[in-house]
């Protein structure tokens, strides 16, 4: 690619530092200008050739061209001629010995007129010796060295060092390979393994860019092969393969070229902020989030193909370079298959004209642990057929069969439905999955595509039926244990999310998809009605636990209608459990465990109660006083006192609290010295999966606020509050909160949180500041408030929902709404959903009454006035 006349006139005749700001300045203009017009590879390669020749010509200006024995070589990405428009710019000084003073200054001249020109670059001063010695330890700069190129200086110099790397027994092909596999292997770690994370990184993920590398890398090691036409002459690669790996670069450096310009500066992950700007420039469209989703889907489709192609190219590679390969055993294990070492390998390949042998294939993996990995001419043999369908796998009865044992087997869903989804067999065996392959989530609540989540998920549960994973999730093992028919369960989970991305209702879309596959596979009409029934409420049960009081028996009653049985119970817990953790790393909680825990056992005894026969309340707090008395007692507390205690609380105090948190409670206030005054307590233990805050204090209309923003100004996080009024006049406060990732607060911090509340009880005109600090991360989730105000199950108080950003201070406003407008709360449930909050409150007004219409519609607008003005 030429660069343009001007550009290199104003290059020529640049002298002071201002003219070669005002030729960058023009080149990058003229970058930008030209990427919707040429291939990418031109522009690359074009920014590689302006770099030469300025650093030809700061290098000649600064002296340095004068020094016979210096050689100024590029190597890296910019060796192999290759730069985006703000990649590092790697380069190596070879000096025959140490540099003189006058040639330090030189050098240190060159170097800051490259920072003043605010190119971000890497380099070395080394000797031949050292950089021997360096590439002796360090396989990346190893690795840099093999693309090496010679910008100027000396060239014999530089060829004798070429020589030298090559000759030298340092890092032989095998130590390389193994190298650069461990390395590979420990980049995939760092991304979770998947290739589908929504932020990808365009270099790092499995399937991005150094995937690519890795092969060029190990093959011109091994092979001395500049392209990958000599792999063909290898016999490593098909020429077809050979056009779809430059294809997959090609779509890979445009999306990274997008995203350098998106971000203004040298970024490889593709963030929230810059993907809709990276599709504008792509061509998807301006569409916002149509446009994302285009770009999105097209890129998680190319890193799946090229991750196959990177597993079966080194799997070649590794049985030519480590001998030990070919003398590894092969055991037999049908007349069509046998184990080679971890990989499985297909005899004959035309064993796959018959579709159901392809499901053979997985069916060994699940009936043999020690094979983790497919052999790379069988991977070669399943793209093909792969390519060939002409319909859909489910379409051939063979193969509903054979799925139907795959989904039965005890392993079946472990890591054969891993390869199977790694592969594309159940992309090719159901034509809904392949819709929601590479399917975008816009929010910062997933971290996966639908397809990856669903994934995750299905994996959730076979951990439950894995000895070693049995204590992480007692209850869940439990209860899959005793299952009738596990396969239900996982049919549910490869349903539950299918039908995203269609527009309506994913749930009920779902339910119908989930109906017609078990018709069409032969389930019985119960089976079938319990998989849509999962499918169609996989949500309830987070929902209810999250956003409602589990602890009201109205909530647990109404709940317990909807779910019917106990056999519906057990699998929409064992499907809800799984699927919040195949939501986000971070999502998952001892706080959730707990409540999702706590909702499951409330309605199986509801259940076994029968719905005609709820538990009488009076019973419920009998039994609950009880409990509690026994653990005070044995903790020498006497009984009188803490009926005296308790005689300061009305009913619902024990409705809305457990035994634990009761005795807690009530050992705090009995060895309170003085209960006239304000006192708080914040446990050292987790209680309920997080560290609960109880205050007792005498009434006050904005204490909610200064409690919720001392609380927030040391940066925890409220995951839920109950407010109750006592008999003498009194107010309960008891708080569950934790830190922002999830955790239950340090004991530490616990310390804080606990003297920062009591100043504030102590000095009443103490005033709590919250510093807003919008994440830039949230930007682009421009959510618009919305303020729900309904009746309650209580005919005194009303229930009020509130969506909106997740900004620091968000619940502290809140709650000055309400004292501006004279509300009681008498409990708050606080939900996070990525970038979003969904907080619900119980309320009533000044007068403990249920809102009258004025009073909703000046709450409603009061609310909607703070919040749109906290998210402007």
């Amino acid at each position: 690619m030429a660069l343009p006349n001007k550009l290199k006139q104003l290059l020529d005749a640049a002298e002071q530092l201002q003219d070669y700001k005002d030729c960058s300045a023009y080149f990058y203009k003229w970058l930008q200008n030209e990427f919707a017009k040429q291939p990418v590879r031109n522009l690359i390669n074009a920014r590689a050739e302006f770099v030469d020749r300025l650093l030809i010509k700061l290098y000649t200006s600064c002296g340095l061209a004068n020094q016979p024995d210096m050689a100024l070589i590029a190597i890296g990405g910019y060796g192999r001629g290759e730069l985006h428009p703000y990649s590092d710019i790697d380069f190596l000084l070879l000096v025959n010995e140490l540099p003189s003073d006058a040639i330090k200054e030189q050098l240190e001249q060159f170097i800051t007129l490259l920072w003043d020109l605010n190119l971000e670059i890497g380099h070395s001063v080394r000797t031949p010796e050292e950089v021997l010695e360096q590439k002796e330890h360090d396989v990346h700069f190893t690795t840099s060295l093999l693309e090496s190129r010679l910008i100027c200086g000396n060239h014999v110099a530089y060829e004798a060092l070429k020589r030298h790397i090559q000759e030298s027994p340092l890092w032989r092909s095998d130590d390389f390979f193994i190298a650069k596999v461990n390395e590979q292997h420990l980049r995939h770690k760092k991304c979770h393994g998947t290739a589908y994370n929504l932020e990808p990184n365009i270099k790092e993920n499995p399937g991005g860019l150094r995937d690519i590398q890795t092969i060029f890398w190990v093959a011109k090691k091994h092979f001395q092969a500049e392209t990958l036409e000599e792999l063909i002459n290898h016999g490593y690669l098909t020429h077809e393969e050979s056009q779809e790996l430059l294809e997959c670069l090609e779509n890979l450096w445009n999306i990274r070229f997008a995203l350098h310009l998106a971000a203004g500066r040298s970024e490889n992950r593709l963030l929230f902020d810059y993907q809709p700007h990276a599709a504008e420039l792509l061509g998807f469209g301006a569409e916002g989030k149509a446009s994302v989703e285009r770009m999105m889907k097209r890129l998680f489709r190319i890193m799946s193909r090229v991750r196959e192609m990177n597993e079966m190219l080194l799997a070649y590679f590794e049985q030519s370079i480590l001998p030990e390969q070919a003398e590894l055993p092969v055991i037999p294990l049908d007349r069509n298959f046998e184990r080679v070492g971890h990989k499985i390998r297909v005899k004959d390949p035309s064993v796959f004209f018959r579709r159901e042998q392809l499901f053979t294939l997985f069916e060994h993996i699940a009936d043999n642990p020690d094979i983790t990995h497919i052999e790379p001419n069988t991977i070669r043999t399943m793209r093909q057929v792969r390519r060939r369908l002409l319909g859909d796998l489910q379409d051939y009865a063979a193969c509903r069969d054979a799925f139907l044992r795959l989904l039965k087997h005890p392993n079946g869903m472990g890591r054969a439905f891993t390869l199977m989804h790694k592969h594309g067999i159940i992309a090719a065996y159901l034509p809904q999955w392949r819709n929601i392959f590479g399917q975008m989530q816009f929010d910062l609540f997933h971290a996966y595509t639908v397809d990856e989540h669903t994934h995750k998920l299905v994996n959730n549960i076979y951990h439950y039926f894995e000895r070693s994973r049995m204590a992480e999730f007692p209850l869940c093992t439990e209860i899959v244990t005793r299952m009738d028919k596990p396969e239900l369960l996982y049919l549910a989970a490869i349903f539950h999310d299918i039908a995203k991305g269609r527009g309506g209702d994913h749930s009920e879309l779902g339910a119908v998809d989930a109906q017609a596959f078990c018709k069409m596979h032969g389930f019985t009409n119960s089976d079938s009605r319990l998989v849509a029934w999962l499918v169609e409420n996989h949500l309830l049960m987070s929902v209810t636990a999250q956003r409602k009081d589990i602890n009201d028996p109205d909530v647990i009653s109404e709940f317990a209608s909807r779910i019917k049985n106990e056999r519906q119970l057990d699998y929409l817990y064992c499907l809800t459990v799984a699927d919040i953790r195949a939501t986000n790393d971070n999502l998952w909680n001892d706080w959730k465990n707990t409540l999702l825990r706590e909702l499951y056992l409330h309605t199986q005894r509801a259940l076994r109660l029968g719905l005609e026969n709820p538990m009488d309340m009076r019973d419920q707090i009998r039994d609950k006083k009880q409990q509690a008395k026994q653990r005070l007692v044995l903790d020498g507390f006497r009984d009188d006192l803490i009926d005296l205690i308790w005689s300061r609380f009305k009913a619902n105090y024990f409705t809305a609290f457990s035994e634990e948190q009761i005795s807690w409670h009530t050992e705090h206030m009995l060895q309170s010295k003085d209960l006239s005054q304000p006192s708080v307590t914040v446990s050292e233990r987790p209680l309920h999966g997080g560290t609960q805050v109880f205050v007792y204090s005498p009434y006050e209309s904005s204490l909610f606020v200064k409690l919720v923003s001392v609380i927030g100004s040391k940066k925890a996080q409220i995951q839920h509050a109950q407010v109750m009024t006592t008999k003498d006049g009194y107010v309960v406060f008891n708080f569950v909160i934790l830190e922002v990732n999830g955790d239950a607060i340090a004991s530490s911090r616990a310390h804080s949180i606990h003297r920062g509340i009591e100043q504030v009880l102590r000095d009443p005109t103490k005033n709590v500041r919250i510093k807003k600090n919008r994440s830039r991360r949230f930007k682009d989730f421009n959510i618009k408030p919305q303020v729900v105000v309904r009746p309650h199950a209580r005919e005194d108080r009303n229930l009020i929902e509130i969506q909106a950003i997740d900004i620091q201070g968000l619940l502290t406003k809140i709650a000055e709404v309400f004292e501006e407008q004279e509300l009681h709360i008498h409990a708050a449930r606080i939900t996070t959903v990525g970038e979003r909050a969904e907080d619900f409150f119980v309320v009533s007004n000044k007068a403990y009454l249920a809102l009258s219409d004025d009073e909703q519609v000046k709450v409603h607008r009061a609310l909607l006035k703070k919040l749109h003005a906290e998210s402007a």
